[in-house]
């Protein structure tokens, strides 16, 4: 069967699964500077594999979509210690007793 006759949709699932496991092909796509240089990598892996899809095709079907969209634009909410956070202000005092008590959140998984 040929693949690139596929619907878009089973295309783009074909694409994710075979960046499964691509170690070579993933470490390009993380140090992208834009989504563009991203859609431009995932072309090649489309090419490759036959799928035919377009820059179109990868700029409007999830999840790839939405992988470009979220490496143009900074996330929506970050949880961890990376980013600062509105802190009330404190006297010295409380400010060594709320240390003491905070607890981590080591995430859902």
């Amino acid at each position: 069967m040929n693949r690139s006759s596929l619907p878009i949709n089973q295309r783009i699932a074909l694409l994710v699964q075979a960046l499964d496991g691509a170690e070579k092909t993933n470490k390009a796509l993380a140090t992208c500077p834009d989504g563009d240089a991203m859609v431009d990598i995932l072309l090649g892996a489309s090419a490759k594999l036959g799928l035919g899809l377009t820059r179109r095709d990868l700029l409007e079907t999830p999840p790839i979509r939405d992988w470009i969209w979220f490496k143009n634009n900074d996330p929506l909410v970050t949880v961890g210690d990376a980013k600062p956070r509105y802190r009330r202000e404190q006297r010295p005092d409380q400010a060594s007793e709320e240390v003491k008590t905070r607890r981590k959140f080591l995430g859902l998984f």
